[in-house]
């Protein structure tokens, strides 16, 4: 991972409010430049579920259909609010191959899940 996204992922989880969002608005500004980083940052998070959540929300904001696989690994996060996510994230990349799985989340546990994946599916038909 390149240093420069290892430190904005780290000031991602800062208590401070204005130093964490200058992070995230340095990714996001990077978009498709960053997705290799995104990926790998949601990998390497397995026990910060707020880390893996921006990681998901970036990747769906960069519009790059690179983030594909690991949007679809993530509608099985062990986190509702990840995996809501991640529907949400497939929904801007509006593929239709993402119909099936989205459609698998509609019978999520989590209502915040069923309701994501329900208004991407909403969205991508149209």
């Amino acid at each position: 991972m390149r240093p420069r996204y290892a430190d904005l992922f780290i000031r991602l989880r800062d208590t401070d409010p204005i130093k964490s969002d200058a992070a995230f608005d340095a990714i996001l500004f990077d978009r498709g430049e960053a997705l290799p980083e995104l990926i790998e940052c949601y990998g390497l998070a397995k026990k910060d579920h707020i880390l893996r959540f921006y990681a998901v929300q970036l990747m769906g904001f960069s519009g790059h259909k690179g983030a594909y696989e690991t949007l679809i690994q993530a509608l099985d996060d062990p986190e509702p609010m990840v995996r809501a996510e991640a529907c949400r994230s497939l929904e801007d990349l509006a593929s239709p191959d993402s119909i099936p799985y989205l459609e698998a989340r509609v019978e999520d546990m989590d209502a915040a899940v069923r309701l994501a994946a329900i208004e991407a599916l909403d969205a991508i038909r149209k």
